[in-house]
Formats: structure tokens, C-alpha cells, sequence
């Protein structure tokens, strides 16, 4: 079995720390580099549910893409929800590692997996990276369908596609107007409206889309009748957790580690319930 050290380097490998923006918090949260790995479980959140997964999963390790503690604290007390996973982790020797944006820029990335998901081929990055002398890493992607679908007949494809959640998909726009490209960024994409339009595409799909900067982009689109399609941010970023798992187990095959690898489908969206308005659109 690996040590929890080559398993890191393999991961860091794959989503180099280096690439996370600025403000991020990657890595390795909690663990022994010696102690040895054998179960490995994937997951977009780190909360209790997931640690509970792991130690019935009998996993040494758990890759989440979401940070544990993003914007850093001083106390891992257990009358905290997060020190209890941190005591959870460390009771049970379990190891916590974080992919976050350093994962959407990879190539394979978040958004690639985003985009697999929903049957797109990915033609670009949204926003390449400017290190990348390749052209092919960086946040979201350009992609293109097989065939033209209606905005209506994509937000179903990706209703049907994406994990269930209470929310499903919100529409903005012409439900009947064509699609024939479409931008895709897993996670909290209104920061990228600028590069969607300057990308020329039909439509774009993301999540967490808030209404005043989605009413100013549809009031300021032009004569583009590009639509928005906003889905649940867990549901966007969870396809990512099964691209990585299957990365790590080619690794793990070439090394000879024979390890088991194992995705969460566990929902930590934290939206349990969606009651639609009497009269609302379809």
C-alpha cells in the first residue's frame, strides 16, 4: 500500500497547488504523510456526512473539492460543525485533501468533467490560463453540441443528466431559441459574464447565478439571444468527483498500489425541498 505522501504527490500531480488562485485554500487538511492508504473517497463537501461515509467505507483517505477551511480559523474545537469533522478525521485516521481551483483549471478539470456530463465536446477553456503555452487549462469551457437542441430541450438534458436536486434548472431567456455552443463552469460562474459574451456562445450553464448580476447580463446582452441556464452548485461540480477518481485509479494501476477507490453519492446540496410557485412557467 502507498504512503499517504506518494498518494499527495500523485493528486498534486494532477491539480498542482500552485494553480489555485490566490485566495484558495488547497491541499492537505489533516493527516499522517507515513500512514498508509488503501480506500480513497471522493466528494465535492467536506461535512459530517461524508466523514460518516468514510469511516463505515473503512477509507484512510477522503479528496474533497470544496476547502474544509477556507478563509482560515483559529480553533478546531469540536462545538464547531467543522472542528467535529476534524476530530471525526483524526479519531478515525482518516485523511483530508482539498482539489478546489486548482481542480477547475486542470486539464482534465472541473468544468471538463462538467461538460461530459452533459454530452458537450469542449472546444477551448472559458478563460485560459495564460501559463499554458497548450492552450487547454483553465477556468470553464467553450463547448459545442452534437446537434441543436432548444434551450427548453438542453435544460432538460441537463436536468436529466446532472445529479437530482431540489432546485433541478432555472432558465433565463427564449425557452424555444436554438443552442449550438454552449460556455459550462462548474460551481459560481457570474464572475465569467464578461468572457461568455466575448465568447459568441448560444447559452451558458453554471451555478449560484445571483439576480442582479444575471439581470443586468440579460438586460446588456445585445442582440445575442444567449440564455442562462443556473443549476445547483453541488450537481455542477459532483462529475468531477468521479473524472478524479478514475484518474487516480489509473494511477494507482500503474504503480501497482491496488487501491479502492470510491465517489460519495451521498447529496450535500444543501437545498433539501423546492415548492413551485402556483401559475410559475414551465
Amino acid at each position: 500500500m502507498p504512503r499517504l505522501s506518494e498518494v499527495i504527490a500523485a493528486l498534486d500531480a494532477l491539480w498542482p497547488p500552485a494553480s489555485a488562485e490566490d485566495w484558495d485554500a488547497v491541499g492537505t487538511v489533516c493527516g499522517d504523510p507515513d500512514q498508509e492508504v488503501s480506500r480513497v473517497l471522493f466528494a465535492v463537501d467536506p461535512v459530517r456526512e461524508i466523514v460518516d461515509e468514510a469511516v463505515n467505507l473503512g477509507a484512510d483517505l477522503i479528496v474533497t473539492h470544496h476547502p474544509l477551511y477556507l478563509r482560515g480559523t483559529t480553533t478546531v474545537a469540536a462545538s464547531t460543525f467543522k472542528g467535529r469533522v476534524v476530530h471525526g478525521l483524526i479519531r478515525n485516521g482518516i485523511a483530508l485533501h482539498v482539489a478546489h481551483t486548482n481542480a477547475d483549471r486542470a486539464d482534465p478539470g472541473v468544468s471538463d468533467a462538467l461538460a461530459g456530463a452533459l454530452d458537450l465536446r469542449v472546444v477551448r477553456p472559458l478563460v485560459p490560463d495564460p501559463g499554458d503555452p497548450e492552450g487547454r487549462r483553465g477556468l470553464g469551457r467553450v463547448c459545442e453540441l452534437d446537434h441543436p437542441l432548444t434551450v427548453r430541450e438542453f435544460a432538460a438534458r441537463a436536468a436529466e443528466r446532472l445529479p437530482a436536486t431540489a432546485q433541478g434548472i432555472r432558465v433565463a431567456g427564449d425557452p424555444e431559441a436554438l443552442v449550438r455552443t454552449v460556455a459550462v463552469s462548474g460551481g459560481s460562474g457570474d464572475s465569467l459574464f464578461a468572457d461568455v459574451r466575448a465568447a459568441g456562445v448560444d447559452a451558458f450553464l453554471t451555478a449560484d447565478l445571483r439576480h442582479h448580476p444575471a439581470s443586468e447580463f440579460m438586460a446588456d446582452r445585445g442582440p445575442s439571444p444567449l440564455a442562462l441556464l443556473d443549476a445547483a452548485h453541488w450537481a455542477t461540480e459532483w462529475p468531477w468527483c468521479e473524472l478524479a477518481a478514475a484518474q487516480l485509479d489509473e494511477i494507482s494501476d500503474r504503480h501497482g498500489w491496488d487501491l479502492r477507490v470510491h465517489v460519495s453519492k451521498t447529496v450535500t446540496d444543501p437545498w433539501t425541498t423546492h415548492s413551485p410557485s402556483p401559475g410559475a412557467p414551465n
